[in-house]
């Protein structure tokens, strides 16, 4: 069973070496593969989740190294839970990614940049939760660097090379200062295995081993947007194409929050910075949500929730016992798929009315009841509305935080009702915007060509035709007014910047892709799912927490001792 641990990183780099190697061609063997991969991925994680849940955790030393030269990765309960959940989810988007390629009928695109560079990414997110040592923690988080910025950047428009380039120029940052935190691990600890680092980080002096705490925790709090280190995710997020977006909004934030609960329960146990922590958990949650609330562009508002969200995550693991952390791997869980949901279902939104702008939206309800049904079932489980999954990770983290009895304790149950009750506040927003008031003067009919916000060239508008303006000529169709181009004009509200893949000019359809939406549902039922099966996902994950606090399990499947 142990041979099964490297497979969920080594299949999708496989694929992609032949997919790059087949090039443009053959799409639908390509489509085949990248879903047959996937789809692979996720049976892999179900049995390594199961089987470490039966039999403890699984540990491989490739190459057959022992600790501390070889490459170590690990299965236990929590990596196997997070691989579940992202490869659905990955899964999932990309079904939706296919729907989105087929109606822009642009087989080039996803084909031969965004599936390549998915699967990559979908390799690093892997290898982040298998690693067994920091090195190798680092390694998996510039894979998925490399791949974020190729899909973040695709079709190479204006606004998506500057959101790109601040979230790589703030990644980078990150990186350097995670490989300067290895270097003085391995220099005051000898190795950077994990599990050996678990038993020597407790001969260090504890002013060296609190400042190595404090470099890691600064390193991951960038990755999962924690406050106030989260003001690069509102301007990158919401200018790539939807699944995009989804995928990274649901998922690579959560890679953050996974390294701190790795780090902090195996390295550093009774951690000296908890009140630090809990301190920025309440500031993600209280600044996110009323950031939220002064929003009205719908990628923008859920943005500004997904900060506010990881405040949740962050308090469990700052009150560093078991119902804390209990409580934040279901939130973990419940949000990945949550949060990637309501953004396919932006995607919907904009593909169905060429805008995510709240004011230029409405009378969804009436018009398009399903996509209302996708919207309303997610956006009240992130609120925590009873019985949901949602309801069920806030539960246990308040029930947490008062059997703590701190007074920051006691501060973070107060704010995260709040921001509970804010967050229900925001989705009433969107409701009452976009699907239950009649439609605004000016919304976009069916068959409305909109073209994309802006222009590489330098204005020059001889190329336009006959039949009227080309894409990124300086004026967004359908709304009369100038749109940001390559003279740095400004985008007007309801404007489409992101909605093809490549950039370009769609066509707005009352009648959405069967693939995006089979996907979007799907994803719905996933969160529907933990709800169900809350009695049993919350036993797996008490039984996790169990597991990280002991440190034994992790450090005997490693060291064979």
């Amino acid at each position: 069973m142990n041979a099964l641990v490297p497979l969920p990183v080594v299949l999708p780099l496989c694929v992609t070496g032949l997919k790059l190697a087949i090039g443009p061609r053959l799409h639908r063997f390509q489509r085949f593969i990248s879903i047959a991969v996937l789809g692979a991925v996720l049976v892999l994680s179900v049995v390594l989740m199961v089987s470490a849940d039966r039999h403890g955790p699984l540990s491989v030393h490739l190459g057959d190294f022992a600790p501390p030269v070889g490459i170590t990765l690990v299965a236990d309960r929590l990596a196997g839970l997070m691989l579940t959940v992202s490869s659905a989810v990955t899964l999932l988007v990309l079904v939706y990614s296919l729907g989105q390629g087929m109606a822009d009928r642009d087989d080039q695109a996803p084909v031969g940049v965004f599936h390549p560079a998915y699967l990559i990414l979908v390799a690093g997110v892997s290898c982040t939760f298998l690693a067994g040592d920091l090195v190798n923690l680092y390694v998996g988080f510039e894979i998925m660097l490399v791949a974020s910025f190729v899909l973040l950047t695709i079709g190479g428009t204006a606004t998506r090379i500057r959101a790109g380039s601040t979230y790589v120029i703030i990644s980078l940052f990150s990186s350097v200062l995670f490989l300067i935190a290895i270097a003085m691990t391995y220099a005051v600890a000898g190795t950077v295995n994990l599990a050996q680092l678990a038993g020597r980080l407790q001969e260090v002096p504890p002013g060296v081993r609190t400042l190595l705490e404090a470099m890691l925790l600064t390193v991951f709090a960038i990755k999962a947007a924690v406050f106030p280190l989260a003001a690069w995710l509102p301007d990158s997020y919401p200018t790539a194409p939807a699944p995009v977006t989804a995928v990274f909004a649901g998922l690579l934030t959560k890679v953050g929050v996974y390294s701190m609960l790795r780090t902090q329960t195996l390295l550093f146990p009774g951690h000296r910075l908890g009140d630090l922590l809990m301190l920025a958990a309440l500031a993600s949650m209280v600044v996110g949500i009323l950031g939220a609330v002064a929003q009205t562009d719908l990628k923008r508002v859920l943005s500004f929730t997904l900060i506010s969200h990881i405040g949740y995550m962050v308090f469990g693991i700052a009150l560093a016992g078991g119902g804390g952390i209990s409580g934040a791997i279901v939130y973990v869980a419940h949000h990945i798929t949550v949060q990637t949901t309501l953004f396919l279902v932006a995607g919907l939104i904009e593909r169905r009315d060429g805008t995510t702008e709240l004011t230029r939206l409405g009378g969804l309800a009436r018009t398009a009841p399903l996509l209302a049904v996708l919207f309303f079932v997610p956006a009240m489980n992130l609120a925590g509305i009873p019985p949901l999954s949602g309801f069920i990770g806030k539960l246990g983290l308040m029930r947490a935080g008062v059997a703590d009895g701190g007074g920051w304790a006691w501060a973070l149950v107060a704010g995260s009702a709040a921001t509970s009750l804010l967050t229900l506040y925001v989705m009433a927003k969107v409701w009452n915007l976009a699907f239950w008031r009649d439609a605004p003067p000016g919304a976009e009919e069916e068959g409305v060509v909109l073209e994309s916000a802006e222009d590489d060239d330098t204005g020059d508008d001889s190329g336009d035709d006959e039949e009227g303006r080309a894409p990124g000529s300086g004026e967004a169709s359908g709304s009369g007014r100038p749109a940001e181009s390559g003279s740095g004009l400004p985008v007007p509200a309801g404007a489409v910047v992101s909605a093809g893949f490549l950039g370009q000019s769609i066509t707005t359809t009352k009648h959405l892709p069967w693939p995006m939406l089979v996907a979007t549902g799907a994803a719905v039922a996933l969160g529907l799912s933990y709800t169900v099966l809350g009695g049993p996902l919350t036993t797996f994950t008490q039984a996790a927490a169990t597991e990280l606090l002991a440190r034994t399990p992790y450090i005997e499947a490693v060291l064979g001792r």
